[in-house]
């Protein structure tokens, strides 16, 4: 798993390449600020083999964050991971490997007939109830998400995964009240921080798309507030002396803002956007679309544009999303080595300064 020795090290080969707090910190590590992304593409043969490239090229390059999850690309996302970092001239105690669960998933190929295949390999197995699923494909119960940990750690071959996400929680609230999810949260923390203890994982967090960056009437809204408490009686719980909850990912782009302009989350002192109060608990914060998916590779609003740092569109779109307060990484889609080598070289100047990225909004 990495390590502070290890991350450490993987800094000092790289860091002269690399602007000022290009380098951050993750509990005792030392990582990236710009990670790579495994959820775009089409579950093919050629679309393995170019991210196996471009993991290796990022890897061997001054990227030392790769994020997947078990439903990207019906598993064949966690499985190039993981023969990629075999690959790579790298140590594994180098490199922060996150992925996810929550969402049931094929493997290798979309079957003909998918409610059917769920029903059998979900349903029928006894591994999830129906009423445990949501738009039935979605599932957070302690069961499912031991099971999906279990075959994440052998698509990734590793012993432990640095960082276990609880994916997209929200979607339970179509189907049940908060008070409900909290609940199933705080179960699935329980069993999270009971696989910490064996060593299975290293730490756990929680993965969002609305959640923690809606107003509080929201239909999708969690608070991070009750969902660190969840996590602190869910390490109460499994007998350890502190929680293994160090993260939240969350989308975070010129077009998506939100997560910096709402003041959802009650803070100590009065209403706090997610970023600032993650800032203030001790969270890491992990943003994903941080191009919106490739969207903003190619325009960005003029005004906007003008501030930023970066050589292409893409890279200004990039160090805004990693100048944000708060934001240990900027999670991006990279799927061959060019587009590796043109985002990391967003990497090369200086991050923006608290100053200057207020200046956006003013």
């Amino acid at each position: 798993m990495a390590t502070q020795d290890g991350t450490w090290r993987y800094r000092n080969r790289y860091f002269e390449r690399y602007g000022r707090a290009y380098f951050r910190r993750f509990g005792d590590q030392t990582v990236t600020s710009i990670g790579l992304g495994t959820y775009l593409g089409e579950p093919t043969d050629a679309v393995d083999e170019a991210y196996h490239d471009a993991i290796v090229t990022a890897l061997e390059s001054g990227c030392n964050v790769v994020d997947t999850a078990i439903n990207y690309r019906n598993q064949r996302s966690e499985r190039m991971v993981g023969k990629a970092l075999e690959a790579a001239d790298v140590e594994r105690d180098e490199i922060l490997l996150s992925t996810k669960g929550g969402f049931v998933t094929f493997d290798g190929d979309r079957p003909e007939n998918p409610g059917a295949y769920i029903k059998s390999e979900y349903v029928d197995s006894g591994l999830v109830s129906r009423d445990e699923l949501a738009h039935g494909s979605h599932c957070i119960s302690p069961d499912f998400i031991d099971d999906q940990l279990d075959r994440s750690l052998s698509n990734l071959d590793l012993d432990t995964i640095d960082l276990y996400y609880v994916h997209n929680p929200e979607t339970q609230l179509d189907v049940r009240s908060p008070e409900d999810v909290y609940d199933q949260l705080e179960a699935t923390f329980t069993r999270l921080e009971e696989r910490a203890a064996a060593g299975d994982i290293n730490h756990y967090g929680v993965a969002t798309w609305d959640a923690f960056r809606v107003p509080k009437e929201h239909e999708h809204y969690l608070s991070i507030v009750e969902v660190v408490s969840r996590a602190r009686k869910a390490a109460r719980a499994a007998g350890n002396t502190a929680t293994h909850f160090r993260a939240i990912q969350l989308p975070f782009n010129v077009r998506m803002a939100d997560a910096f302009t709402e003041e959802s989350h009650d803070g100590p002192d009065g209403p706090q956007s997610a970023l600032w109060f993650a800032r203030e608990a001790g969270l890491n914060v992990f943003t994903s679309a941080s191009l919106l998916q490739g969207k903003l590779a190619t325009g960005l609003p003029e005004a906007v544009a003008a501030q930023l740092p970066g050589e292409t569109t893409a890279q200004r779109a990039l160090n805004f999303a990693r100048s944000a307060p708060g934001v240990t990484c900027s999670l991006v889609g990279m799927s061959s080595p060019v587009h590796v080598e043109e985002n990391l070289k967003a990497g090369e100047g200086d991050a923006m300064g608290a100053r200057a990225f207020d200046a956006i909004f003013e």
